[in-house]
């Protein structure tokens, strides 16, 4: 792994806190230009203070990913303010104690953990390819395993169930890995990978979850071997976005040891490409990309 990262411009949504905070501030140290999206004005102005001294540049955008119009707005202040993005990494995750909707009317946990990651690559794919080693990585989770991606209830409107609602958005976030991967062309310099980061019990992550999974959170990571650190965890992203070896791989689910088969589910191809078309039409745009030219 080259320890110079002066030359990178790497997006990280959900860089404020838990694992993605340690990863963006191990990426500045190495040199890198992160961009850091974030919901916590207060957060991200703090990283940015406390960052001043680095190699790199941590910079903050504050954007709520369950809107669209915001994820819009946001790619717009990208392409306006960096030349090129090397790294597009999809960090931002929610997981909500009760059903709720968007601003756009789409459940929230869907929202954030899947349309927004499909949504920002979108709007940003031609920025990322002008990159000469461009990837795209999100963050997804082993608890996918447990998750059926009923296409004909996506959004849990029938039955709501917390970890249900996560596991799926997981779930989702390997099939749209997969199914980008299938549709790059051949001679396509882009990358697409997803990351299974560990248990990481010391996130924000379940902070709007019940008493009950919080304290079922709490318990599990008092187990030896079960908890991941957020130093391992963002050490393992950190590998997706920068290291060699991951720049000539694409369309994988990288879990504790590397490369690894993920659920069935999450790359059949029917159903991976009518999620990829439900989509496209949740969030407004054409299901018939990427093209020549995205936007």
């Amino acid at each position: 792994m080259t320890n110079d990262l002066s030359a990178h411009t790497i997006l990280l949504t959900g860089g404020t806190s838990g694992f993605g905070r340690v990863a963006a501030v191990n990426l500045a140290k190495r040199g890198a230009t992160v961009a850091v999206v974030g919901r916590d004005e207060s957060k991200g102005v703090t990283l940015t203070e406390q960052s001043e001294d680095l190699a790199g540049t941590i910079a903050f955008h504050q954007a709520d990913l369950a809107s669209q119009s915001t994820i819009r707005s946001l790619a717009t202040t990208v392409k306006r303010e960096y030349d090129r993005i090397d790294v597009l990494a999809h960090n931002a995750g929610l997981s909500a104690g009760t059903r709720r909707e968007s601003p756009d009317g789409i459940e929230i946990t869907l929202a954030v953990n899947h349309l927004a990651p499909y949504l920002l690559t979108y709007e940003l794919f031609d920025h990322l390819r002008d990159a000469p080693d461009p990837r795209v990585v999100i963050t997804a989770s082993d608890i996918h395993r447990r998750a059926t991606l009923d296409l004909d209830d996506l959004q849990l409107t029938d039955e709501y169930d917390p970890l249900d609602a996560y596991a799926r958005s997981k779930l989702a976030n390997i099939a749209f890995t997969v199914e980008l991967d299938d549709r790059l062309p051949d001679d396509s310099v882009v990358t697409v990978n997803c990351v299974h980061p560990g248990f990481v019990p010391s996130t924000d992550l379940f902070h709007e979850a019940s008493l009950r999974t919080r304290l079922l959170v709490r318990i599990a990571g008092l187990v030896p071997g079960v908890a991941t650190s957020k130093q391992e965890a963002a050490e393992r992203l950190q590998s997706l976005l920068v290291e060699a070896r991951y720049g000539s791989l694409s369309g994988q689910y990288i879990g504790n040891d590397g490369p690894t088969d993920p659920a069935p589910e999450a790359t059949n191809q029917a159903v991976r490409r009518q999620l990829w078309r439900m989509s496209a039409e949740l969030v407004g745009i054409t299901s018939d990309w990427p093209t020549s030219s995205t936007n």
